[in-house]
């Protein structure tokens, strides 16, 4: 593992630290995409320092393609950095953590997810969109995605021809996890990008308010 090229957005009075993580790499994915470009506006609105790394081979990342799992490694070491550095400034002892990924992202998330949980590090809340899960046909490629807590926020759109809504069913019905459909969206929620921040936003307001 090398250098690892990461974009921050970081509000003033910080609530915690979100890790973002982009699509497949060998498919165009970067961290300026559209989709994450706006899950990180989002989460800076709410008050979150928010992460967005290069996987490796992307940008000015070093190394190469490694299937999820380097890339899974990588995305925790720089949540690691990201917590000692908050710890260093005495900003929060230890700042809440929220994952958010988009496609390859997401499937990415599950595993940081899985492991910060074995740690006993969990994360406060997962936001997956178009989450890779199953066999797709686009670069011909099989997704174990794994098993995530209840209250994460799973999004998908109907039209979505990458990763087919199907798919997601398939993993989210024997978790017993609620998936939120987008009428008309396709893989990259073009014209729907502010129906995403809507639904993100509603869901932490929502968790507020009922707290």
């Amino acid at each position: 593992m090398g250098a690892i090229e990461t974009l921050i957005d970081a509000p003033s009075n910080p609530r915690g630290i979100a890790l973002l993580a982009h699509p497949h790499p060998l498919g165009g994915g970067t961290n300026t995409n559209k989709v994450m470009h706006t899950l990180a506006r989002t989460f800076a609105h709410l008050g979150y320092v928010t992460l967005r790394p290069n996987f490796r081979g992307v940008g000015r990342s070093e190394g190469e393609h490694d299937q999820g799992e380097g890339e899974s490694a990588d995305l925790l070491t720089v949540l690691a950095e990201a917590k000692r550095i908050y710890r260093a400034e005495a900003m929060l002892p230890e700042p809440p953590v929220v994952l958010a990924g988009f496609s390859f992202g997401a499937y990415c998330q599950t595993r940081v997810a899985r492991q910060l949980s074995k740690m006993g590090q969990p994360a406060q809340r997962l936001v997956l969109v178009g989450t890779a899960a199953g066999r797709i046909f686009e670069g011909d490629r099989h997704y174990n995605t794994e098993a995530v807590p209840a209250d994460s926020i799973i999004i998908h759109g109907s039209e979505d021809k990458i990763v087919p809504l199907d798919n997601v069913l398939a993993w989210a019905r024997p978790l017993d996890l609620p998936v939120v459909v987008v009428p008309g969206a396709d893989h990259f929620f073009h014209r729907r990008l502010h129906i995403l921040r809507e639904l993100v936003c509603r869901a932490w307001y929502g968790t507020e308010t009922a707290n």
